[in-house]
């Protein structure tokens, strides 16, 4: 957490140096139960960050491929993802209540709703081309940006089985990743690939992949079922010493958007498969963190808006 507070001193101070009527430095801030930031943009051409007006997704993707080894913006982020967190908080002091929600070999209802993320906390650095969208959202309420560029990740704990295991690591990935809120409809999305390093022996480095889109419509009516009020997110992982599976994560969502508001209720169903290989020593399935399965049901309610 000192890690966290000493980003945003860096991040607040680094904002309140920059020239801000000409908006060539930039604060946003994201809030959501799963994924939580904080971060600091800065234009590295003097220029504001590009305004794009397009409507059409694929020309979203188009523009931001097109300008992928264009870096203009540099990103320092500090985040939080608040619920995996609470999870590792509610085992490590209420293991009567935490038993009590292992309703079978495969459902822990706690590790359900918190499984997929890997770390409580990050601090990061984006070099590459942000483009901003139109949105009928404020920017405090989260980003409204496209992305395109390397990232990198730095964090100092990992989450095994909603446990927290000391372990500082570091992520290097090239991202294709945005959100935009229109009065119609919300559109996200993130592709990437990249490493992750360890410097815990007990967990494998890894080469990984992932896919993640999203989409809301509040008035559509009819349609595809697969492109309208659904989403889906995969991510595999595989060892950087034989290229093995180590990891298989994946989550379909469906939206139930509000008839009299812009909001919709969110259910996410999945699952995350892990290696034996994965973890090793006092982490392995046979020692210190016992795992019931290597395979974990998700189950995770949201509300979006």
């Amino acid at each position: 957490m000192r890690l966290l507070f000493t980003a945003l001193l860096l991040c607040s101070s680094f904002a309140a140096a920059q020239d801000a009527p000409e908006k060539k430095t930039t604060v946003e801030i994201e809030l959501d139960p799963y994924y939580s930031a904080f971060g600091v943009y800065n234009s590295l051409t003097g220029k504001p960050i590009q305004h794009l007006e397009v409507d059409s997704e694929a020309e979203i993707y188009k523009e931001l491929i097109s300008k992928f080894y264009q870096p203009r913006t540099l990103i320092v982020e500090a985040s939080l993802n608040p619920l995996p967190y609470a999870g590792t908080l509610i085992k490590r002091h209420q293991p009567g209540f935490y038993e009590n929600m292992q309703w079978s070999g495969n459902f822990n209802a706690v590790q359900a709703a918190t499984a997929g993320f890997e770390e409580p906390w990050a601090l990061s650095f984006f070099l590459g081309n942000v483009v901003s969208f139109d949105t009928i959202n404020k920017s405090f309420q989260g980003k409204r940006n496209g992305y395109s560029g390397l990232l990198l990740d730095l964090g100092t704990h990992h989450i095994k089985n909603n446990t927290l295991v000391r372990d500082n690591w570091m992520q290097l990935e090239g991202k294709l990743k945005g959100e935009q809120i229109l009065a119609d409809r919300s559109l996200r999305w993130s592709f990437r690939g990249g490493a992750k390093f360890h410097e815990s022996r007990y967990i494998a480095d890894s080469f990984f992949i992932g896919f993640r889109r999203s989409r809301t419509d509040f008035k559509q009516k009819g349609g595809s079922f697969w492109l309208h009020n659904s989403g889906f997110e995969y991510v595999s992982d595989f060892s950087q010493k034989k290229f093995e599976p180590l990891r298989h994560y994946l989550v379909l969502d469906k939206k139930f958007p509000m008839k009299k508001s812009r909001m919709a209720f969110t259910l996410g169903l999945g699952f995350v498969w892990t290696a034996d290989k994965k973890y090793s020593g006092p982490l392995s399935s046979a020692a210190g963190i016992k795992t019931p399965s290597s395979f974990q049901l998700i189950l995770r309610p949201n509300l979006e808006f």
